[in-house]
């Protein structure tokens, strides 16, 4: 394991360029994607030799206890598009440092980095048949979530297609099943936060990958003390990015062109639609007259029944509310089927303890980025996930199996 994060390294220029020209991902975020999956692998495989058990006294009882963790046997792994060397690292990595062997399955709108991966895997050393590496559409991750010699499947991408892999795993042989599902995440901003990291965290933390990320602070909620400086600010922010859009394989672009045409479609449906439900700020159409460029948008106070105030839309699409009480903007950012990430700016401590706490979401970011790391947990409560955890230690116990045995 430590090998392949060894390849990683050294071939990351051209894995970064296989992303890029498969989904239009610029080079600077690529390098970042990458760079956390190569942590993440090293991370797995200091695990490798350390997987213990349990043992517990009699305790009057007469019996000694022992508690085994075994490897589930074979597991397959199904991603999204927008994050496809991350995804491998969290699937793959805790899989076989457990013991385990897994299939994964890259989308078929992002193949080619995980397809160069198989290389890398053999001239690591890993024996035929431990990691594989296969691409396709629904109809082949289907395959994987019904067959009935595949023990565990973890899945990323959208709540439709999480609640299809649930159903097949559940028609087959009831295998176990991790969904890391979508998200429409709150960013809280009070009074008295760091106004200029707020800024740089709603406007540059959200348009990274073009808003192609399912932990992406799509909904802000901005405390009113602060509203019309902010917004003027958030603003400007987006139309200066801009200028930061263009050929992914440029070294100094920022933002990206969608995913392909299909995902361009849809988000230029919800921006008609956010037209006529509310007032555009900035941005709200196609960027130039070539690829799937948006621009960086921002919607103000839309109404809580519209469609790009709840629904995931995958996009530079930002909509943006005030607030005046604290009570009021966690009612708010909760008022959703979703519950990946949270993200709250203030300068008090205690609020932001507080707050964190009644929070529905998987992960809450205080004063800072998006950012997972290598050992901590990510995933999401509601309709953001089940199943486990991936990342950290919580992602690997969920490819092992727990035995007790018990001495008399």
């Amino acid at each position: 394991m430590n090998k392949l994060a060894d390849l990683i390294e050294v071939n990351l220029d051209e894995l970064c360029r296989l992303e890029s020209i498969a989904m239009g991902q610029p080079i600077v975020v690529a390098k970042t994607f990458i760079g956390l999956s190569i942590l993440q692998w090293r991370y797995y495989a200091g695990f490798a030799d350390k997987i213990g058990g349990d043992m517990f006294p009699e305790d009057g009882d007469g019996t000694y206890k022992l508690v085994r963790y075994e490897p589930l046997g074979v597991c397959a792994g199904i991603s999204a598009w927008n994050g496809t060397h991350v995804f491998i690292c969290w699937k793959c990595a805790p899989a076989v440092a457990t013991g385990n062997t897994i299939i994964f399955k890259s989308s078929e709108k992002s193949p080619l980095g995980a397809l160069a991966m198989g290389k890398l895997v053999v001239e690591a050393g890993f024996p035929p048949g431990v990691i594989n590496f296969i691409s396709g559409g629904g109809e082949t991750g289907h395959l994987l979530a019904s067959h009935m010699d595949i023990n565990k499947i973890s899945f990323t991408g959208s709540v439709q297609s999480g609640r299809k892999v649930q159903q097949a795993a559940t028609n087959s042989n009831l295998k176990r099943v991790t969904l890391e599902l979508g998200g429409k995440s709150p960013s809280l901003i009070f009074n008295d936060a760091d106004m200029d990291m707020a800024l740089t965290q709603a406007s540059q933390g959200f348009l990274t990958n073009s808003g192609q990320i399912c932990a992406a602070a799509s909904r802000t909620f901005v405390q009113e003390g602060i509203t019309p400086k902010f917004i003027e600010a958030l603003k400007e922010k987006f139309e200066h990015f801009v200028h930061a859009m263009g050929d992914p394989l440029a070294p100094n672009t920022f933002l990206g062109p969608l995913a392909d045409r299909i995902q361009f479609d849809r988000v230029m449906a919800f921006l008609e639609q956010g037209k006529k439900d509310t007032q555009v700020l900035t941005g709200g159409g196609r960027h130039g007259n070539k690829g799937n460029f948006i621009e960086p948008t921002i919607f103000l106070d839309p109404p809580k029944e519209s469609k790009i105030y709840t629904d995931e839309i995958f996009g530079p699409v930002l909509v943006v509310k005030t607030f005046k009480t604290e009570e009021e903007v966690v009612e708010l950012a909760n008022d959703t089927s979703y519950g990946l990430a949270a993200y709250l700016y203030t300068s008090d401590i205690t609020r932001a303890l507080r707050v964190s706490a009644n929070l529905e979401a998987g992960s809450v970011f205080i004063n800072g980025p998006f950012m997972p790391t290598i050992n901590t947990p990510f995933g999401g409560l509601k309709q953001s996930g089940n199943g486990g955890r991936e990342s950290g230690k919580h992602g690997l116990m969920s490819y092992l199996e727990p035995k007790s045995i018990l001495i008399k």
